[in-house]
């Protein structure tokens, strides 16, 4: 399953209502579980508020979910695609 790293901070609005955050997180999770994927979030110090490491089951329902949540105007996201060690060590090994 694909992974990705999000990498958020609040918007004016987010921090204005940040006594909501962990009823938003719990909305995020349970958007990000009903499409069968899962989520850790972590709270951060320095230039981002939260990092989110996810798995998805597609680009599709990563792109959803980011809509989805950036509509609602409490975050702003930045996203990676990532890939594990040895997701890269079998891509490398395919080299010519």
């Amino acid at each position: 399953m694909p992974h990705y790293i999000i990498l958020g901070s609040f918007t004016e609005q987010g921090i204005r209502n940040v006594k909501d955050v962990s009823k938003r997180d719990e909305a995020a999770r349970r958007a990000i579980e009903q499409t069968g994927g899962k989520m850790q979030l972590y709270y951060t110090l320095g230039e981002y508020d939260f990092v989110a490491i996810v798995e998805m089951p597609s680009d599709e329902n990563m792109m959803k979910f980011l809509l989805q949540v950036g509509s609602l105007g409490n975050v702003r996201t930045k996203t990676l695609k990532a890939w594990s060690e040895s997701e890269i060590a079998k891509l490398a090994s395919q080299l010519p």
